[in-house]
């Protein structure tokens, strides 16, 4: 069956060239959970959304087309590998910017197809609009392979803290377009994780298939605030040490470079993605994922009580507040 001969339906239509096939296949076990957590659970369905609005999530000045629409899609998986699962299907929502040009709205087109495609993701429907300003609207849905799902309110007292990867890259990145664009190419990295964060997007669940079972989230919001989320979920309290803070290298010659504190960074930088995770396996664990090998770094410890603290590098432990982005 053909599509009308229309601009919106051949639009959908590039969208969805190359769709990958709906598989029938439910999930292996039917848990429930409401919100509160990274994503919510129906009938074993793990369930997330999130929006990139242009202007506020991706600039198309400082990002091609390909990279905002990639950055988007991640910030959804990284939900649903913090849950310890892998994603499955999609429905993919566009406000399409009045003022985009018809070469911008085609690579966007093809970035959807493309990104979910890549994935596995099937998308089985959305809808597009126009506007003033660009969005991306996911619902992604997932599922464990098993019945052990990675949960905020899993952490007790003795458990060790860890985070994938290293910290601050996208916040550093955020920096230097803001602050000092000419210097952009000083720090591709930086600049190229903020706009297209690369993360190891299976790991949550290579973290269960090694025998974790505590708590997890991704960092979207920041390390400081991420700790305080999983220390109030689970009733406990987190101590972190700033000496075992994976600061990226790139972020502390950035900060050398400009004469900048990494611990802002480092602890209130948002949209890094990786996994902040609470258990009591050995931090001899590694994760194998698309991206190859991702490095596990112990940063603290939970114990009994309530709130977060920080072990300074020099003596002295303070509060460690929650200082996320607000969208309000």
């Amino acid at each position: 069956m053909n599509f009308p001969d229309l601009g919106e339906f051949r639009f959908v239509r590039k969208i969805l060239d190359g769709v990958q096939p709906l598989k029938c296949e439910p999930p292996s076990h039917r848990g429930w959970l409401s919100a509160g957590d990274d994503c919510a659970v129906f009938d074993g369905w793990l369930a997330t959304k999130d929006l990139s609005v242009e202007k506020t999530h991706f600039r198309l000045d400082w990002s091609s087309p390909e990279q905002a629409v990639e950055k988007h899609i991640v910030s959804n998986v990284s939900d649903i590998s913090s849950m310890g699962g892998r994603p499955r299907i999609a429905l993919f929502g566009l406000c399409i910017n009045k003022s985009w040009s018809e070469e911008t709205r085609n690579r966007i087109a093809a970035a959807v197809s493309q990104g979910f495609a890549r994935r596995g993701i099937t998308l089985i429907g959305g809808d597009t609009v126009s506007g003033d300003v660009g969005m991306f609207s996911t619902t992604l849905l997932g599922t464990t392979d098993g019945e052990t799902m990675l949960l905020r309110s899993g952490a007790k007292p003795g458990n060790r803290v860890f985070v994938t990867g290293t910290l601050g890259k996208s916040a550093a990145g955020l920096w230097i377009l803001l602050n000092h664009p000419e210097e952009a190419a000083r720090f591709p990295r930086l600049v190229e994780y903020h706009l297209s964060p690369k993360i190891c997007e299976d790991a949550g669940a290579q973290l269960v298939k090694q025998g974790v079972h505590g708590a997890c989230m991704d960092i979207s919001d920041g390390l400081s605030s991420e700790t305080n989320h999983l220390a109030l979920s689970s009733g406990v309290s987190i101590v972190i040490d700033e000496k075992k803070l994976p600061i990226d290298p790139e972020v502390l010659e950035m900060c050398a470079y400009f004469g900048l504190s990494p611990l802002k960074f480092a602890l209130n930088g948002g949209e890094e993605y990786q996994l902040l995770f609470a258990t009591d396996v050995a931090n001899s664990i590694y994760l194998v994922g698309a991206s190859g090998k991702t490095e596990i770094h112990e940063i603290g410890i939970v114990e009994s009580g309530c709130g977060v603290f920080f072990n300074e590098q020099f003596g002295g432990r303070i509060n460690l507040n929650a200082q996320a982005w607000s969208h309000l």
